[in-house]
């Protein structure tokens, strides 16, 4: 089993773009990032899914008084970061605040890493990250702050995901639900059926 990596580095192994709904399909919150022009964002959203297989689609809720979601509109992509239960502070504190008070990464001391397809970073500690360009569908945008994308990469630390399964060593490593007013809930053990 591999060690920790280094502050800001992350173990990640690429995911079947076929198979990446199944990072998504057991309803975790999610870290939405975002970039342009030199500006980035984080924000925490629960409302992300995995919609299609070939080609690999997700949607997303994005409030449009957000600046990810001016990041967003600018850019056409962002990436979906799945926290583990060792980041639900930082979730949770990320998804109350905005970005328009300064850059949430440099306040929290979040670590990142480039991402392969996308100017949007990847963040060091989650144990899954979808790589996103946006399907316009202005009406959708508009009407429901609904966004639709094709993942065009996918990684998951080789750790807690392998063989198209999750599987979590210990609590810290575990995807999070959030409920509200900073409740969580832990994603449980797997069952399987004959």
């Amino acid at each position: 089993m591999p060690t920790s990596p280094p502050a800001g580095a992350l173990y990640r192994a690429p995911v079947e773009l076929a198979r990446s709904y199944l990072l998504l399909n057991h309803g975790p919150v999610t870290l939405v990032s975002s970039a342009h022009r030199g500006r980035r964002n984080v924000m925490a959203a629960s409302w992300a899914m995995a919609l299609d297989f070939n080609p690999a689609k997700v949607a997303v809720v994005i409030d449009r008084r957000t600046l990810t979601r001016e990041l967003v509109d600018a850019s056409g992509e962002f990436v979906l970061n799945v926290p583990t239960r060792a980041l639900a502070g930082l979730t949770f504190t990320v998804g109350n605040s905005s970005g328009r008070d300064g850059d949430k990464f440099a306040r929290h001391g979040i670590a990142t890493a480039p991402a392969d397809r996308v100017a949007a970073p990847l963040i060091a500690g989650c144990a899954a990250w979808l790589e996103c360009r946006v399907i316009p569908e202005p009406r959708n945008q508009q009407g429901y702050d609904l966004f639709l994308a094709e993942v065009v990469a996918a990684h998951a630390d080789p750790r807690l995901f392998s063989d198209n399964r999750w599987h979590f060593p210990d609590d810290a490593s575990r995807t999070i639900h959030y409920q509200a007013g900073g409740s969580f809930f832990a994603t449980g053990e797997a069952v399987s059926v004959p």
